[in-house]
């Protein structure tokens, strides 16, 4: 498996129930999108699931 691989995240803030849906690279057991906090400032409460691209 590439350990670069490209996939598709869903991140829903558990604030206020905000969702991004985003593609990010797999970097062994990681996923890096970029995301850095919700539109309301939560920088750690969220649900992210994995997405078939």
């Amino acid at each position: 498996m590439d350990t670069m691989a490209r996939v598709k995240v869903t991140i829903r803030c558990n604030h206020c129930g905000e969702k991004f849906v985003l593609r990010g690279r797999r970097e062994k057991d990681r996923i890096d999108t970029g995301f850095k906090q919700c539109l309301c400032n939560n920088i750690q409460d969220f649900d992210i699931e994995e997405l078939a691209l």
